[in-house]
């Protein structure tokens, strides 16, 4: 990133922190729009190269869902130095969310808590956003966080919309039944309703022409014996692999006056939570599932822990908030520094080593 684009990124970092947080979140998707963003495509090496569920990624560093929540910014974003990115949530209808405010920034705890509710323009608005993407030369990997509207009398049934309306437009999926921030869209982690659900998005992703990759994002706030049958749920129905893990609505240890807000927590709290998942994920499944690791990564240290407790990639949210968007391309510059050190010739080579040892 030049000189001039990193300076021009603090300058606005310091203003949008005097915005609500909102609001400045869609002035930095405005400001990418516009062509302000890092630019210079993805970072790469050989040791960063990586396979993710058949799909090819320059670097396994990726933005996670959320932070585009409506492709407004599918281009740029790719060429901010990611690796891939994932958009959304959508759902298949629109749907505003819960009220404003919903989002707030924890600056003493490096956290932010949302409770945006799922609000999405709908999948008509997305499969629209991403052709026009395609068409303009957006190249990468791009994954679509799936989630089921609010009022829906059949959740699941949200979710096979979904993959057959926009599987065909995306690399790979990612059913979301984790959001703290929809009522009872987290019963759906449930034995009996986690079974109904991936059976009926197995197979209307097998009935497309090019079936994507699935994946599952679950909650922090799983206990082992849930984690297990997650997992055999998800090998039964032929899933890619799991996303580990969405917010969290525990707020131990937290310092900031906002600490109480409802909503889901994300950033430096959770990491050491969603890691532990992730170790447990990993001990459960091996290598039959491959698994994505967010919650708390602000550091290149921080990704290559989630790869070693059994991530095969990492996804970046709220840091973005406080680092600002080259912090993608910088940690995939530490990262590929830090397998040097440690003699990985490959990112895969270092997947699982604290686990597996």
């Amino acid at each position: 990133m030049s000189g001039w684009r990193r300076g021009l990124e603090r300058a606005g970092l310091a203003v949008l922190r005097c915005v609500d947080p909102e609001r400045a979140h869609g002035l930095a998707l405005a400001a990418l729009e516009a062509g302000l963003g890092p630019g210079g495509g993805p970072v790469t090496s050989p040791r960063l190269a990586t396979e993710l569920a058949g799909l090819t990624l320059p670097n396994p560093i990726g933005i996670a869902a959320g932070f585009d929540k409506e492709g407004r910014a599918v281009g740029p974003l790719l060429a901010a130095g990611p690796g891939f990115v994932e958009l959304g949530g959508v759902t298949p209808l629109p749907q505003p969310g819960n009220p404003r405010p919903r989002l707030f920034r924890l600056p003493v705890d490096g956290a932010v808590i949302n409770r945006f509710g799922l609000n999405s323009a709908g999948q008509e608005a997305m499969a629209a956003r991403l052709e026009a993407a395609r068409a303009a030369g957006a190249a990468g990997v791009i994954g679509l966080n799936l989630g089921a509207n609010k009022a829906s009398a059949d959740r699941a049934e949200d979710y096979v919309r979904l993959v057959r309306r926009l599987g065909p437009l995306a690399d790979y999926l990612t059913v979301n039944v984790s959001s703290p921030n929809t009522e009872r869209l987290r019963e759906l982690q449930g034995p009996a309703a986690l079974e109904d659900l991936l059976g009926r998005v197995a197979e209307a992703a097998g009935a497309l022409v090019l079936p994507p990759p699935v994946f599952l994002k679950i909650a922090p706030d799983l206990e082992e014996e849930a984690l297990g049958g997650i997992v055999e749920a998800a090998l039964w129905h032929g899933l890619a692999g799991i996303v580990a893990t969405n917010t969290t609505v525990a707020r131990e240890g937290l310092r900031d006056r906002r600490a109480a807000e409802a909503g889901g927590l994300s950033g430096r709290p959770l990491f050491a939570r969603s890691t532990a998942v992730l170790g447990q994920l990993r001990r459960l499944a091996g290598e039959r599932l491959a698994l994505v690791g967010v919650g708390g990564v602000g550091s290149a240290e921080e990704a290559y822990a989630k790869i070693r407790a059994g991530a095969s990639a990492v996804q970046l949210y709220s840091a973005l908030a406080y680092g600002g968007l080259s912090l993608a391309g910088d940690i995939a510059r530490g990262l590929d520094a830090l397998l040097a050190r440690d003699g990985f010739a490959r990112v895969a080579e270092a997947v699982g080593a604290d686990i597996d040892g």
